[in-house]
């Protein structure tokens, strides 16, 4: 029954995410400045902006480029947008350097542009962007964005994956009490979970009622934290909309999972002056409704970014120290130490998805607990 329930959050969490993933990548501000075209990175400020760049969500996987021979090694996502003149679909490699070196593409008689990863419509009768003094599009507007973008792609591997290991640990059970196989590596999480984090903060009788998301929670956040180590360069966790979607999830479980005694103690606090009630009632909901999600989002969302930011820096120590050490030194020095991270993020991997995961319990553990009345 736990696995199943799992499994059916599994694909709604998914799907959820990845709609807002997909609408996120088209609403967070840029500068609007056009894309390059890949010219090599060899000083500081294009160190920073190349992370800066590649932190963000995308429309393709790049992985390299060489640029001896001028080409790109990746491969590109579907791109599925809203224009003025209806749906339009088409695959990222389309996007292209024209003789003006904008990316445009012509979709039917659209003109798309993509400028920092995201998708705008020319006006009618325009061929190229044209940019005002502060490097605003003046001839173009966003469209809505379906994409499978790079960290949509990864939420549905995350999801496709989950769900293959839970299927494979509810068939090790039917075969004995003892899973075989893969499930032997899923069950001790299982039960870490359950007794580490669910029991202690939830209590013994309303436990099982939240295993599902919990379990969904932890290996979801775990898994993407994972797949951001890989050269893939997924950030999914360091995006914010998907960590502020995460952290809604379990603000509408714990509001409406409220037991009356809960929100009785909230909304008219007993042995308090009934002049203060009223103030406290407003401190504790904007506790619960804006404090306790927004550092669920921001703590996964921080560390993650971070970790990831600074492992590209000491990774990009080979270019910016090889004039000072050589290029054998700074090389060696850069790869030393940016082993030494990765190793640390595998540890934060797995402590971020525990430390989500214990304050959603926590914070339902709050909402669920009966209070006793003397």
């Amino acid at each position: 029954m736990l696995v199943k329930q799992t499994t059916k959050i599994i694909a709604i969490l998914v799907f959820l995410m990845t709609s807002v993933s997909a609408f996120a990548i088209s609403g967070v501000p840029d500068d609007q400045h056009q894309e390059g075209g890949g010219d090599k990175v060899d000083t500081p400020e294009e160190i920073k902006a190349y992370i800066s760049h590649h932190l963000k969500d995308s429309h393709d996987f790049h992985l390299y480029t060489n640029h001896e021979t001028g080409t790109h090694v990746g491969f590109p996502l579907p791109v599925i947008v809203w224009t003025s003149e209806g749906l339009k679909t088409f695959m990222s490699s389309e996007f292209h350097h024209d003789d003006n070196g904008q990316v445009i593409v012509n979709k039917d008689g659209v003109q798309l542009t993509k400028i920092h990863s995201k998708i705008y419509e020319l006006a009618p009768g325009a061929d190229a962007v044209v940019f005002d003094d502060h490097h605003h599009a003046e001839n173009a507007h966003k469209v809505l964005d379906f994409s499978i973008t790079k960290s949509v792609f990864g939420m549905l591997l995350t999801g496709i994956l989950m769900l293959l290991g839970f299927v494979a640990l509810a068939k090790g059970y039917k075969k004995g009490a003892i899973p075989t196989g893969f499930s032997r590596v899923l069950e001790p999480l299982v039960i870490y979970v359950r007794d580490e984090i669910a029991r202690p903060n939830i209590g013994e009788k309303k436990y099982k009622k939240f295993m599902s998301f919990l379990l969904t929670v932890f290996f979801f956040i775990w898994i993407l934290n994972l797949l951001g180590l890989t050269p893939l360069g997924f950030n999914v966790t360091g995006q914010i909309a998907v960590t502020t979607c995460l952290a809604i999830f379990t603000v509408v479980i714990y509001l409406f999972s409220g037991t009356k005694d809960f929100w009785g103690h909230t909304l008219w606090m007993p042995g308090v002056p009934y002049i203060l009630r009223p103030i406290l009632a407003v401190i504790e909901l904007i506790g619960f409704v804006v404090i306790k999600p927004f550092s669920l989002l921001v703590r996964l969302f921080a560390n993650i970014t971070a970790g990831h930011f600074v492992v590209m820096t000491l990774i990009a120590l080979m270019i910016t120290m090889k004039e000072a050490f050589g290029p054998a030194v700074s090389t060696g020095m850069s790869l030393v130490l940016s082993l030494f991270i990765m190793v640390i993020e595998i540890l934060v991997a797995f402590l971020q998805a525990f430390i989500f995961t214990m304050l959603s319990s926590l914070f339902i553990g709050m909402a669920v607990e009966e209070h006793d009345h003397h």
